[in-house]
Parts: structure tokens; C-alpha cells; sequence
């Protein structure tokens, strides 16, 4: 999925290393901060510099490297103005010995220092041997800092630079990443909503070799639900397709004939309505009553219109079909319609190939299925099935509001503040 460049623009970012050999990964998560428009600042442990020079993380962030020769009072360059200066913090690695210093309250470096002078979300990635990531010490330590403002992110189960194989290992850049944007980009109006998302191209069985499908990549429904829980949503994503690097936050279905998505959809509609209750405000320092959330359903899959009448078992021989093989066909239930949408928003895509009738027959699906909203996509040879990008029509009973060709995870974003006033 591509990065949109300003998905961070204005954000800023702590980054702390600590004394681990997962430290040249987070060369990889500078990285990712820098290419989504982030500002970063890096603050090293003295164990961090054994293994990683200082001079790449300035090469990559293009700022100083903070560490504990160089603290400086004459300017910002101190553990306390820096901490002032960012938005999140985030310790990746962090070593068994970092945990148990910040559950602690030991600020004996200047990146437990900075830990300590925070007073916003920190965000901890764990790397240790699995026999000291799980020391009853250690996982006391990671609980008290749960309760702490700070959010940890569970290592991996992998062979270990100590060639074990057991938990231990840092989670990959890339989730950290997602994780330290969703810090950073969820808003009131999505956060603790549960949101359901179909995407992908169903596939329905001939034999058991043979499927018939669509050429639906099922991108945009992996970027809507990025872009949901970017925005703090309890999202469902039930697809026949995904794209490999989301969220591991997401909540995935993989199915793929129309019944199957059928069936989960059908449960997953039922759940979401059960809601999910927001977090309680005060109103003249009374506390209020926990607001239900309506729930969202975007149907971003191509579902099969028509379904083979009579699906084989086994594999079928050229020999026994023929020169010709005609395959009988039936009219398929229309999800769209045949769902329960009483009680939750639904927002349904449509792709169009005439754009002399497309918004004509978006306006169609609007009255007739029952929805709130109707994304329209026109495909062709410049916004083809399967791309990297999109252009959106967003179409409602009121106004029809152009989404300009853009990455599909930059058009989710801006889908979403359009259903916000669904």
C-alpha cells in the first residue's frame, strides 16, 4: 500500500533507541516516518550507539541525534524541550532493562529521561530473549506501563539473534509505523466506532479447480479500512483479497464465494449493532451517559451477479465438456439489498465503465438499495481495476462531492470526513 507522502505532515516525532540488535530496524521506521512528511527526532541510549552509529539517524532525519554527551541548555537540544517539542514518543527497540527503568520511574539516561519528562502517548516496541521478555519481572514492568500512558506493541515469535526460537523479536517497522499514525490521526468522530468493510472480487466455484471471479483487487477496501483504523475505528474487513502490509489492528474475514460473504457479513452486521460504547465526558463536571455509536458499513466488494447453476465436485475433463463448454448460470442475491442496514450508515461503491450514464445509475443504487451514500468509480484506461490510485464521486440525496484522482489510502481518508456527515 502506498504511503501518501503528507500522511504525517506536521506531526512530530520522539524516537528513542535503546541497546538492541533489532536497532537497525528502526533505520527502517525513521524511514517510514520521513517518507509520510513526518518531522523525527532521535534520542539514543549509550547502549543503542554499540550497535548503530548516531550519523544514520541524522543522515535519514536530517537533525541532530540526541544523546548523553551532547545535552545542551543553551537551546532546545535538552531532554526537556525536546519532549515538549513532539507530538508521540516512540521506543523501538526498547530493552527488557528500558521497561523495567521506565515502570520505575529511573531516568538514569537521557532517553529515560525523556521518557520521563513526556507527558503525552509513548509508544514501546519490545526486544528481548524470549527468557527475559517473559521474566515475571519484565511482564509486571510492561503491565504497569500499560496503565502508564504508554501503549506497547507485542514482539514477535521468531529466531532470535540469540538463535532461539520464542517471543522476543521486535514487531516489524511497519506496524509500528501504523500504530504510531494512528496515535497521531484518530479523531472523537471515528474512534471506538465499529465499522464493517467488504472488499475484493468473490469467486465461485465451476469445480474444484475451476472458479469463476472478477478482476476486483480488493486495494480500496484494504485502504478504507487503513484509513478507519488510522482514525481510531473497530474495524472489520471481510474480503476475498488483502493487501499484505495492514494493520495488524484490523480485524480480517478472508472468504470467498458471495454466500460465505454473505454469512460472515450477515454476523458481523448483528455484532456491530450490539455496539460499542464511547468513553464517558463530563458536562458541568457531571459525568454524562456512555453515547452508543451508530456503526458503518461500506460494501466496497464486487460481488458476483451471477452464480454457475451447478457448481461440480471433483475436477471436470476437457474430454467429457467438448469443443464447447457452455455453463449455466443464475441470477445471484444482491447483498446489498438482501442486508439489514436498519440502524447502521451504509455507504456502497459502484464501478462504471460509460461515465455518460454512471452517476445516473449511482443515484439508481442510492433509491433503490436503501443506502446513504454511494462512492462511484469510473474505470478506465487511466483508473483501471487493480491501481495503486483512485477518483472518487461521493454521491449522497443532497450533493455529489468530487474526490480528485489520488492513492487509494489518501481518498479513503477523505471518503471518511464525506460519511462523517452521513
Amino acid at each position: 500500500m502506498i504511503i501518501p507522502s503528507n500522511l504525517l505532515a506536521g506531526k512530530k516525532i520522539l524516537l528513542g533507541v535503546t541497546g538492541s540488535i533489532a536497532a537497525y530496524k528502526s533505520l527502517e521506521l525513521l524511514r517510514f516516518y520521513i517518507k509520510a512528511g513526518a518531522e523525527v527526532r532521535v534520542v539514543m541510549s549509550p547502549a543503542a550507539k554499540k550497535f548503530i552509529a548516531p550519523l544514520s539517524f541524522e543522515a535519514l532525519s536530517r537533525n541532530r541525534v540526541l544523546d548523553d554527551t551532547n545535552e545542551s541548555w543553551a537551546d532546545d537540544f535538552n531532554h526537556i524541550k525536546i519532549s515538549q517539542w513532539a507530538d508521540v514518543m516512540v521506543i523501538a527497540p526498547a530493552t527488557a532493562n528500558t521497561i523495567a527503568k521506565l515502570a520505575n520511574g529511573i531516568a538514569d539516561t537521557i532517553l529515560t529521561q525523556c521518557a520521563l519528562a513526556f507527558s503525552g502517548i509513548k509508544l514501546i516496541a519490545p526486544s528481548a530473549n524470549t527468557n527475559m521478555i517473559q521474566n515475571p519481572m519484565i511482564q509486571a514492568s510492561q503491565k504497569m506501563l500499560a496503565i502508564a500512558n504508554y501503549e506497547i506493541i507485542a514482539p514477535q515469535t521468531k529466531e532470535l539473534a540469540c538463535q532461539v526460537v520464542g517471543e522476543g523479536a521486535m514487531a516489524e517497522p511497519q506496524e509500528i509505523f501504523w500504530q504510531s499514525a494512528k496515535i497521531l490521526l484518530k479523531n472523537d468522530f471515528w474512534s471506538d466506532r465499529r465499522v464493517i468493510v467488504t472488499g475484493g472480487g468473490t469467486i465461485e466455484k465451476l469445480d474444484d479447480v475451476r472458479t469463476i471471479s472478477n478482476r476486483s483487487s480488493g486495494k480500496m477496501a484494504s485502504a478504507l479500512a487503513t484509513a478507519l483504523f488510522l482514525r481510531g475505528a473497530d474495524v472489520n474487513l471481510i474480503a476475498t483479497r488483502f493487501e499484505n502490509d495492514l494493520p495488524q489492528g484490523i480485524h480480517t474475514i478472508d472468504v470467498e464465494s458471495s454466500q460465505e460473504m454473505n454469512e460472515y457479513l450477515t454476523d458481523s452486521i448483528r455484532i456491530a449493532k450490539k455496539g460499542k460504547l464511547s468513553k464517558p465526558s463530563l458536562i458541568h463536571d457531571e459525568p454524562i451517559a456512555l453515547i452508543r455509536k451508530e456503526p458503518f458499513l461500506f460494501m466496497a466488494a464486487a460481488v458476483s451477479d451471477y452464480l454457475p447453476l451447478h457448481p461440480q465436485n471433483g475436477k471436470l475433463k476437457k474430454e467429457m465438456l467438448g469443443e464447447d463448454w457452455n455453463i449455466p448460470m443464475k441470477q445471484n442475491i444482491d447483498l446489498l439489498s438482501a442486508c439489514n442496514k436498519e440502524g447502521i450508515k451504509t455507504v456502497a461503491f459502484k464501478a462504471e465503465t460509460d461515465p455518460s450514464v454512471a452517476s445516473a445509475n449511482a443515484r439508481t443504487l442510492l433509491e433503490r438499495k436503501g443506502v446513504d451514500a454511494v462512492c462511484l468509480n469510473v474505470i478506465d484506461e487511466s483508473n483501471p481495476f487493480g491501481g495503486d490510485s483512485n477518483a472518487i464521486d461521493f454521491i449522497t440525496r443532497n450533493e455529489t462531492v468530487n474526490l480528485p484522482k489520488n492513492d487509494k489510502l489518501t481518498v479513503s481518508l477523505r471518503i471518511l470526513e464525506q460519511a462523517e456527515s452521513l
